[in-house]
C-alpha cells in the first residue's frame, strides 16, 4: 500500500512547492508594482544606513532596484551620550568616492543626557560645504522622564548642533509620533518622517523627506536598504546643502 501511495504523494509535494513558489513571486511583483508606482510621483531618490545593514560598497551605490537612481544618503553617526556607529568611520569617509549627497544623523536615547548627545556627535561627525545638514532622529518615548522634559532636551540638542555647524538641523520621526508628541513645538524644524502607509502624503504638515520603505534593494548592500524620497528637484535638494 505505501508504495503504491509515494508516487502520488510525490506528485502532490511538488505541486504544492510550485504554487507557493507561485504565489510568492506574484507578492513580489505585486509589491514591486506598488514601489515602482509611488516612485514614479517623485524625482530625487534617497537611502539611509547604519551598522545594521552591513558593509557596503558605495562605488556600486547607485540606484534603487536598478532603476531609480540614489541622489542623496544620510548616515548614522551616534546614539546616545556615548554610542558611535559600528561602520560610520568607512561609510563616512567612502563618500569621498561617491557622487552622493551625504549627510549624518543621531539616534536620540530619551533618558540620556540631550547635551551630551549632542556633544557625542558633533565629536565625530565634521560637515562641510556640500554635505546635509545635521538629523536628529527621535522614535521612542522616555521611560524616566515626562514627555515635556523630553522635549526640552530635544530643543536642546537641537540649538546646540545649530549653534555648531550653523544650519538648522533636520527632525526624523514616525508620523504617528510626531503628529501625537512633536507637531506643536517643532513644526518649525525641516521633516523627515517614516510612513510606510499608501497615502499621499506621510503628515499633515509640510515635510522635507519620505521615508517610504525598508525594504529597497540596492546594488553594493547585502541587505535591504530604508528608501526616501525628496519633496523637491535636484535643484531644491543641491540648495538645502551647507554652503
Amino acid at each position: 500500500m505505501k508504495k503504491y501511495l509515494y508516487i502520488p504523494l510525490f506528485i502532490l509535494t511538488i505541486i504544492l512547492l510550485g504554487t507557493y513558489l507561485f504565489l510568492c513571486s506574484q507578492k513580489k511583483s505585486d509589491r514591486r508594482k506598488e514601489f515602482d508606482l509611488f516612485f514614479s510621483q517623485w524625482k530625487v531618490y534617497g537611502i539611509d544606513v547604519s551598522e545594521y545593514n552591513g558593509k557596503l560598497k558605495w562605488d556600486q551605490i547607485e540606484s534603487i532596484f536598478g532603476e531609480h537612481e540614489i541622489h542623496f544618503a544620510f548616515i548614522r553617526a551616534t546614539a546616545g551620550k556615548n554610542r558611535v556607529d559600528k561602520t560610520f568611520k568607512r561609510n563616512w569617509d567612502s563618500k569621498k568616492r561617491s557622487r552622493i549627497a551625504i549627510g549624518a544623523y543621531h539616534y536620540y536615547r530619551p533618558d540620556e543626557n540631550s547635551i551630551e548627545q549632542a556633544d557625542n556627535f558633533i565629536g565625530q561627525v565634521t560637515l562641510k560645504k556640500g554635505d546635509l545638514p545635521p538629523v536628529l532622529d527621535i522614535e521612542k518615548r522616555p521611560k524616566n522622564q515626562s514627555m515635556a522634559s523630553l522635549k526640552a532636551g530635544l530643543k536642546k540638542w537641537l540649538d546646540s548642533v545649530e549653534s555648531h555647524y550653523g544650519v538648522k538641523p533636520i527632525l526624523y520621526s514616525g508620523s504617528s509620533y510626531f503628529t501625537t508628541f512633536l507637531k506643536k513645538e517643532f513644526d518649525d524644524y525641516p521633516l523627515w518622517i517614516a510612513n510606510y502607509n499608501q497615502t499621499k502624503k506621510p503628515v499633515d504638515n509640510d515635510w522635507l523627506i519620505w521615508q517610504y520603505s525598508d525594504r529597497g534593494k540596492v546594488k553594493g548592500a547585502k541587505e535591504r536598504l530604508d528608501i526616501n524620497v525628496f519633496n523637491g528637484g535636484l535643484t531644491d535638494l543641491q540648495q538645502l546643502k551647507i554652503k
